[in-house]
């Protein structure tokens, strides 16, 4: 097994990444939890494969939600049936929430944990390559509005996180390639010899030494800013314009994963319309070996439109993650009128 360990606001996360942790999960979990009771937030995804092995370990009383799968449920009205649920199971404050599933699993579990009568003790166990490898890691929680993607949320820490890679055998071959955009983006922002290993023709092989390596720049990251106001922003590498396809695509016509892969091409042009070195060529060859999208289709008025909504805009400027060599990326505020022209120009 390899640990990481993370120290946030509300204690320490321990990160566990071992082939087959999803079959002792409970015996991890009542290593660090001592609950008179456990609810389980899934969806109608990973439920049928997994919630019933899940439960069946622990002794005592375990209630479940299932929420229907994908992006466009991730509201306030799924977290408010969360709520119900566990009230009708008798949760209390000393008991345990389990988030099992992808990002959108893990971002409404664990904004219902931050909120649930203050704050009720999480697990995250992350069943998607995206989940495992990003945001089941660094207590971001929220649900999306109509404006645009988590503008409601929560920096809540899981106690423990369970990574059990050979749960991703499971996933179609577009699931898996939508958690590879972020592996792609740790290489960019971080370490580069991340990319060398996606280059691999078999770099499916090699996927948990790919987690850890993401997993460990993540913890890296947020231990130094857990609350995403300076150096924890170059995990937006991608997200910016990404996130603003998503939104135009009703947060159906495009996973999380595809919108990054765009939006990474998207910020490799930019960063070149400013005069930095054109990275562009190398990005869009990884991504197609990868079996991701890499063309803007979106009109661009309509995406520097909807980016103006993202928090990552502060007053009259948008931070702007820019890559000038792989493996370093660097926090770029933009006046947004300068990057209106530059966007219509992508």
């Amino acid at each position: 097994m390899q640990t990481l360990s993370l120290t946030g606001a509300n204690g320490v996360s321990d990160i566990h990444i071992e082939t087959g942790l999803l079959g002792r999960a409970a015996a991890a979990m009542l290593d660090v939890f001592s609950p008179s009771r456990a609810h389980i937030v899934t969806d109608s995804t990973v439920a049928p494969l997994y919630l019933d092995a899940l439960e069946r370990q622990f002794s005592f009383p375990v209630s479940h939600t299932v929420i229907p799968a994908g992006e466009e449920h991730k509201r306030l009205a799924t977290v408010e049936a969360v709520y119900h649920d566990m009230l009708a199971a008798g949760m209390t404050r000393k008991d345990l929430v389990i988030a099992l599933g992808g990002g959108v699993v893990g971002d409404i579990t664990g904004f219902a944990a931050a909120t649930f009568l203050r704050g009720v003790a999480l697990c995250q166990i992350p069943t998607t390559l995206l989940a495992q490898v990003d945001s089941s890691v660094g207590g971001k929680t929220g649900v999306d509005l109509a404006e645009g993607k988590n503008l409601v949320g929560a920096f809540y820490q899981p106690r423990l996180v369970l990574i059990d890679p050979a749960v991703l055998a499971t996933l179609p071959d577009a699931t898996f390639a939508d958690g590879m955009a972020e592996v792609v983006k740790y290489g960019y922002i971080a370490n580069k010899d991340i990319l060398d290993l996606v280059a691999l023709p078999d770099y499916k092989a090699r996927i948990g030494d790919i987690i850890y390596e993401c997993v460990k720049i993540k913890r890296d990251v947020v231990a130094i800013d857990e609350h995403d106001t300076g150096l924890r922003m170059i995990l937006n590498f991608g997200h910016t314009i990404g996130h603003a396809a998503e939104k135009l695509g009703h947060y159906t016509d495009l996973t999380h994963g595809r919108a990054v892969a765009i939006g990474m091409v998207a910020a490799m042009r930019l960063s070149a319309l400013l005069g930095n070195q054109d990275l562009t060529a190398p990005l869009i060859k990884l991504l197609q070996h990868i079996g991701l999208p890499t063309a803007l289709t979106y009109d661009r008025e309509a995406i520097y439109t909807a980016l103006l909504s993202d928090k990552k805009k502060f007053g009259a400027t948008v931070n702007f993650i820019l890559v000038r060599e792989a493996g370093r990326a660097e926090i770029t505020p933009i006046d947004a009128e300068t990057l209106h022209e530059y966007i219509l120009k992508l």
